[in-house]
């Protein structure tokens, strides 16, 4: 593929991933991230698995950056959902006195 198409297919997957997850409810965000995150935990095992195979120098360092990136992507998805779920949990009730 030349780059102009590939350029198009990228344009029209970031307008259609905004419609779908602007469409969904608030309610759903959090069930979404929970499933997000275990996507991203495959995407780093996929980069260190490249990163194992790697045969040059440049090969190598743009796996261990995309690994890099991987992990951040993926603990930020915790840290994000972790605070989501803090958001539903009840308020404390106080029993002192």
């Amino acid at each position: 593929m030349n780059g102009m198409a590939l350029l198009s297919i990228f344009v029209l997957s970031v307008f259609i991933g905004f419609e779908v997850v602007s469409k969904v409810s608030t309610t759903l965000h959090t069930p979404l991230m929970s499933g997000a995150n275990a996507i991203h935990g495959v995407i780093l095992v996929g980069a260190i698995i490249v990163a194992g195979r790697s045969n040059s120098t440049l090969e190598l360092t743009l796996s261990l950056i995309a690994v890099v990136l991987a992990t951040v992507n993926m603990v930020g998805g915790f840290v994000v959902t972790d605070r989501m779920l803090e958001m539903f949990k009840g308020k404390k009730v106080s029993t002192t006195k």
